[in-house]
């Protein structure tokens, strides 16, 4: 179930950020009256744990603002980030009773949220809700495929690269507009998390993102305001190019 300290918020779905991304970007006017009438919104805190893997999940739903870390925990106490849920990104699983990961909020976090059986009893006589969560399924499980090339295969510069260029395809493609050539957003990461999630030291992140901004790559105010000048550029550092997959 959702952490009792999540807080309430409203949210017009005509002003929905994620409008054009989410699991109801294709419903009509009648399915959209129909998933308004068991959705409800929540906020977290950055840190604040969503759910616990093996928890009961009364819920499915999307996250609209911010990022959350998936992450599994080994009988002996080792934890291990396993994935991000960027904005957009569906949480649950129609069908499973209960959660396979703790979901814990990275940045402050805005969730539309779906109670669980009326959502299954949609997605059932609903083909645009179905078809586009398959979709995103199919979406999710390339970029799992991919993030297993970026873990095994690439260099430490090439990692923080990859991440850095998921980050930047999401930020600029999130109103709908398609690829932008520069970018710029806020990391919503720290170097910290960032090390965790890519097998690297803190030391490493740190040394490969000064790297990526001498060599005029990126550019950074602070630690966190992040600019890509040219997303062509960093998706070559990537070893990536710019025609889809984990970037699309």
């Amino acid at each position: 179930m959702l952490n009792d300290r999540s807080l309430a918020v409203s949210q017009e779905c005509a002003n929905c950020p994620i409008k054009h991304r989410a699991v109801c970007a294709r419903c009509d006017g009648n399915e959209l009256e129909r998933l308004e009438e068991i959705k409800y919104y929540r906020k977290f805190e950055a840190g604040q744990t969503v759910i616990w893997s093996g928890d009961r999940m009364d819920f499915v739903g999307s996250v609209v603002s911010g990022i959350a870390s998936l992450t599994q925990t080994m009988e002996d106490g080792r934890t291990q980030m396993v994935g991000l849920l960027l904005p957009s990104d569906f949480v649950g699983r129609p069908g499973r009773g209960t959660a396979a990961y703790d979901v814990v909020a990275t940045t402050d976090l805005v969730m539309c949220c779906f109670r669980k059986t009326p959502f299954e009893d949609l997605m059932s006589k609903t083909p645009h809700i179905a078809q586009r969560l398959l979709e995103m399924t199919l979406d999710e499980l390339d970029a799992a495929r991919e993030w297993m090339l970026v873990l095994g295969r690439k260099t430490a510069r090439e990692k923080i690269a990859s991440l850095l260029s998921i980050i930047a395809r999401r930020n600029a493609t999130s109103g709908g507009t398609g690829f932008k050539n520069t970018v710029v957003f806020d990391l919503p990461l720290t170097r910290e998390a960032m090390a965790d999630y890519l097998g690297l030291t803190l030391e490493t992140v740190s040394r490969q993102i000064s790297a990526l901004k001498r060599d005029g790559v990126i550019e950074l105010e602070g630690k966190r305001h992040v600019t890509i000048p040219d997303m062509y550029r960093l998706l070559e550092e990537a070893g990536d190019d710019a025609d889809g997959g984990v970037f699309a």
